[in-house]
């Protein structure tokens, strides 16, 4: 048995610097001492309320102190964590905790609303993280004595995600993923110090904030500045009045602090920043890097990759326009597509399939073998997206999965889209795309036949979208056809119809 929990980020860093600042949030400062004694305040109400190791508890809350103390708090009960996106409505964040078989959910009071319909729908116990450091789970509890011993191979987190077809499933992150993916963020990629001040802008439910933001910052005991909802301008605000050092986003969090600054926005002072979740424009790389005097370090990942798998990195150089090398401990190669039962690798320079293997590869999806072994094979992860290996090692990113839609640097599924969609009394059939849109990457467009009989109001269709659909998800764009185009197999074909409404692009 090898011990180890994702807990010992926080606690760690409790024993070494417990009167640092480890988070600040607004007025809040609140020191590593403080936030491991507030985890284990909650551990210890968890425990009281049944939970046991290995038990799942759904966490909805958006970047807070108290998803800080409400995440290591799980985790300190030996639980394993389900972060729900705050995004979500009841109906959707209920498929995840009825999905995951969670055993509570956890929220904070400004999204009570979709936390207490899922667990009203499922039938499970609603916990508040409270808010402001009062009135929480943990409030009035001894803090447990340590964290439960883990194992390595232990599930610390599901993360929800999906292809491009179905609904969502749960990606198991072990202890070891996590830790090591934390770690290597930290010390190998670009380098953080008990110095650094990181801008906490991304959203701590996604594995790019919580592992490459969060868990890199406590694994050296740097300071995380959260914003809880991104805003350019307050962003900027926030990084000069704290003295931020490093930002990570998503290229959509880089146009927006460009155009802060271009409105008369501050100009923070930073070491570095680095750019995920979808394709950083060249052009947009090259001007922010003018404009605040640093330089962008572009990386790649998935959820199934706990998440980071490669990123631009100093000590090979970097090159714009790629995903970098794959960090330390992990191998990202190229693959023939066409062959699913094995691994064959494609000659440098020619596209194909990237597949990756190493520490941070996840446990598999939850309670779907079948999915598992599809994208395990040979000990490497299929990632279903295409990119170029050239001879430096450096690695291009081609193309996504071929229907999935990356707006702002979330993950938007089509079918679960269309499935709402459809459901219109209107609406006939639907095909659901991503156009190109210059400050979210990729916009959700909806491409719908009238029901017969019926006549489609695009902006209509809109509005009823938007009460049944995250704020990321429900389309901005409804285009109104005679019908959709089909292949031989009927298949509707979605290349035609991004060719027909990506104008030209």
């Amino acid at each position: 048995m090898t011990a180890l929990s994702v807990a010992s980020l926080l606690a760690e860093q409790a024993r070494r610097r417990p009167e640092k600042v480890g988070v600040v949030e607004g007025e809040r400062r609140v020191t590593y001492h403080d936030l491991w004694e507030e985890a284990r305040r909650t551990a210890a109400a968890l425990v009281e309320r049944g939970i046991r190791p290995g038990d799942r508890v759904a966490l909805v809350c958006p970047n807070t102190v108290e998803f800080v103390t409400a995440y290591y708090g799980v985790i300190a009960a030996g639980g394993t964590v389900v972060p729900v996106p705050t995004l979500l409505r009841a109906g959707e964040a209920a498929h995840l905790v009825r999905d995951s078989g969670a055993s509570a959910v956890l929220y904070h009071p400004a999204v009570a609303e979709a936390a207490e319909g899922a667990a009203s729908e499922t039938g499970v116990p609603a916990y508040s993280t409270g808010a402001g450091g009062s009135g929480g789970l943990g409030e009035g509890h001894e803090p447990v004595d340590t964290f439960v011993t883990r194992e390595a191979e232990d599930i610390a987190v599901v993360f929800y995600t999906s292809g491009t077809t179905g609904l969502p499933k749960g990606a198991m992150l072990t202890h070891l993923n996590m830790v090591m993916n934390a770690t290597t963020n930290a010390f190998d990629s670009n380098g953080l110090g008990p110095d650094d001040v990181q801008m906490g802008c991304l959203p701590l439910f996604h594995t790019f904030g919580q592992s490459a933001s969060m868990g890199a910052t406590f694994r050296v005991g740097a300071t995380l500045v959260m914003q809880p909802r991104f805003d350019g301008r307050q962003a900027l605000e926030l990084m000069v009045a704290e003295g931020a050092t490093r930002f990570q986003g998503v290229p959509t969090m880089f146009v927006q602090l460009l155009r802060a600054v271009d409105a008369g926005g501050p100009v923070p002072k930073l070491v570095s920043a680095t750019s995920g979740g979808s394709a950083m424009p060249v052009a947009v790389l090259e001007r922010f890097e003018e404009v605040f005097g640093t330089t962008i370090f572009e990386g790649y990942g998935l959820s199934e990759t706990s998440p980071t798998a490669a990123v631009n990195q100093r000590i090979f150089g970097r090159r714009p326009g790629t995903v970098g090398h794959p960090i330390w401990g992990v191998d990202v190669r190229v693959a023939d597509e066409h062959v699913t039962d094995r691994i064959v690798f494609r000659p440098h320079g020619e596209p194909g399939e990237i597949v990756v293997r190493g520490h941070n590869v996840f446990a598999g999806y939850l309670d779907r073998p079948e999915a598992t072994a599809e994208v395990m094979v040979d000990g490497w992860f299929r990632t279903g997206d295409i990119g170029v290996l050239d001879d430096d090692g450096y690695i291009s990113i081609v193309d996504r999965r071929k229907d999935l839609v990356i707006r702002g640097g979330y993950n938007v599924y089509p079918r679960e889209v269309e499935e709402v969609l459809v459901r219109h009394p209107a609406i006939g059939q639907v095909a659901v795309i991503g156009v190109p849109d210059d400050e979210r990457g990729e916009e959700v467009c909806a491409v719908v036949v009238p029901a017969d009989g019926q006549q489609v109001d695009a902006d209509e269709v809109v509005a009823w979208a938007k009460e049944r659909l995250g704020g990321h998800k429900y389309p901005r764009i409804v285009h109104v056809v005679d019908a959709l185009p089909l292949g031989p197999s009927h298949k509707v074909l979605k290349r035609e119809l991004r060719r027909t409404f990506s104008g030209g692009r």
